[in-house]
């Protein structure tokens, strides 16, 4: 009886911490991230933070540049995160592969998701963000 009674209170406490949420910030925040690796952790924890970031600020604008290594999260036939990149476009975040590197790696515009658009360089599509003022994040 005695652990029902902690296991119900531990419950309730819970349940009252979960149901309990931030203030959202409406805030037009805008922040570029910038990703390098081809490791499928770093692009799973990537969707997450995305998700993460426009449920706390809603109308923040987001984009994803991805270069080097980096371009494979958005291969389509390499991406483990083509629902999680579809979904995220829908909801208005950028996705931007470097015509650079997909040249150096022989990869198409093709073999890119539809949901994704190209620049002629990735670092220089973030120095342009950057002197713009965005928030600059180093994914993986």
């Amino acid at each position: 009886m005695k652990y029902a009674l902690a296991i119900l209170a531990f419950t309730l406490a819970t349940s009252a911490l979960s149901a309990q949420t931030e203030p959202v910030d409406n805030t037009p925040y805008k922040v570029v991230y910038h990703l390098t690796t081809a490791d499928t952790m770093a692009h799973k924890a990537l969707i997450k933070q995305l998700n993460n970031l426009l449920a706390a600020a809603p109308k923040a604008q987001l984009e994803v540049v991805c270069h080097n290594m980096g371009i494979y999260f958005l291969v389509t036939e390499k991406t483990q995160q083509a629902a999680g990149i579809r979904d995220l476009k829908a909801r208005g975040v950028d996705f931007v592969g470097c015509e650079n590197t997909l040249r150096e790696r022989k990869i198409n515009r093709t073999e890119l998701m539809p949901e994704v658009r190209t620049v002629p360089a990735g670092i220089l599509e973030i120095v342009k963000k950057q002197r713009k003022k965005w928030a600059y994040i180093k994914a993986g």
